[in-house]
């Protein structure tokens, strides 16, 4: 077998040669694309051209590695590339270990700056005053529907939408024993709470349910205090030396989580986007259908529809609306258009590259 191998190590030896050769010379064109960006004041992370580069990977890609997997490894080199014009800092709802500092490396790859906050707001807080150059924050969850929070910090922030990722959500039962002897309360975020309820009325009915402000707040826990149970992430328990009781509690098997990516950054068409919106309109019979009728008009679709009671104005409701296409699209830009002569209040949230994931 010796003999066999020792050519095929020779092979991949000289392929991995280079490999390191490519990277490096492509590190080297990335440092001079960051020059001209410092001269022009251009943003060091342009994330329509990124995700039109992981695009392109996935359309040549001829086998036998899957896209995911390239599409993987070209995310890490350019983030690697881009540390190289500017170390980037990205605010996430903390501690370290939940699924939105996962979704922060699925976004911008591992060689950025994290930036744990104590909530959705310090998150906001932080990439407003310049803290963080973007922020992550959860949107909606397949299983539990839209996160309020974010939607009305949303209203009020002069931060635009970026760019989005979209993640699988898998909960895990964890303890600090391994074990539930002993455990008087079980901890989450309420979100996970609401989406392992099934399991935990027919597994622990009796326990208490606490909902703190993260999973990984509820992990830091239950390593310091034995009574308590974690519904948190597998890479969160590993980080707090937790076992895990029972895993893949979530009610829903393709449970997934979307994050929008927040900041001061415009972006420009990336050649498959959407544009997120917020409207509100008087109260009367058809207002929103007839609000709503400028994108049937001019053949914009909608993908998401989501209503929040209004606490200020004289509107009842806000809607928030996600459209194919980016404002630059002679459609949108004429169908967003006849939007705002007809709204109450209307606000673009952002246009961005779709999910890849």
């Amino acid at each position: 077998m010796t003999d066999k191998l020792k050519p095929l190590r020779e092979q991949i030896d000289a392929i991995d040669a280079q490999i390191l050769d490519l990277l490096n010379r492509r590190a080297k064109v990335a440092q001079e694309v960051g020059h001209v960006k410092a001269e022009t004041k251009a943003p060091v992370f342009r994330p329509e051209r990124e995700a039109q580069v992981l695009r392109g990977v996935a359309e040549r890609n001829p086998g036998p590695m899957g896209n995911h997997e390239v599409q993987t490894i070209f995310r890490e080199i350019m983030s690697a590339c881009r540390a190289l014009e500017k170390r980037v800092t990205v605010a996430f709802l903390g501690p370290s270990g939940t699924f939105s500092e996962q979704a922060v490396y699925q976004q911008f790859g591992s060689a950025v700056e994290g930036l744990p906050c104590a909530s959705i707001d310090e998150v906001f807080r932080a990439t407003e005053a310049g803290t963080a150059d973007f922020g992550v924050v959860p949107v909606e969850n397949s299983s539990e529907g839209a996160i309020n929070r974010t939607l009305d910090l949303m209203l009020q922030t002069s931060l635009i939408i970026s760019g989005e990722v979209s993640i699988a959500v898998h909960h895990s039962l964890m303890t600090k024993t391994g074990n539930m002897d002993g455990v008087q309360t079980i901890c989450a975020h309420s979100q996970a709470l609401a989406q392992c309820q099934v399991w935990l009325n027919l597994n622990y009915p009796n326990i208490e349910r606490r909902a703190v402000a993260s999973n990984a707040e509820a992990a830091r826990m239950a390593s310091d205090d034995a009574t308590i149970a974690a519904i948190a992430s597998e890479m969160a328990g590993e980080q707090y030396k937790l076992g895990v009781v029972k895993g893949h509690i979530q009610d829903d098997p393709h449970n997934r989580t979307r994050f929008a990516i927040i900041g001061h950054l415009q972006t420009n068409p990336s050649g498959k986007d959407q544009t997120s919106i917020v409207l509100a309109v008087p109260n009367k019979a058809g207002a929103v259908y007839q609000l709503l009728a400028p994108l049937a008009k001019h053949g914009v679709s909608m993908t998401r529809f989501e209503s929040r009671p209004a606490r200020v104005g004289t509107w009842e409701y806000y809607f928030y609306v996600d459209i194919e296409g980016h404002v630059h699209n002679d459609a949108v830009a004429k169908a967003l258009a006849e939007l705002k002569d007809n709204a109450a209040f209307f606000k673009v949230l952002g246009s961005y590259p779709v999910s890849l994931s």
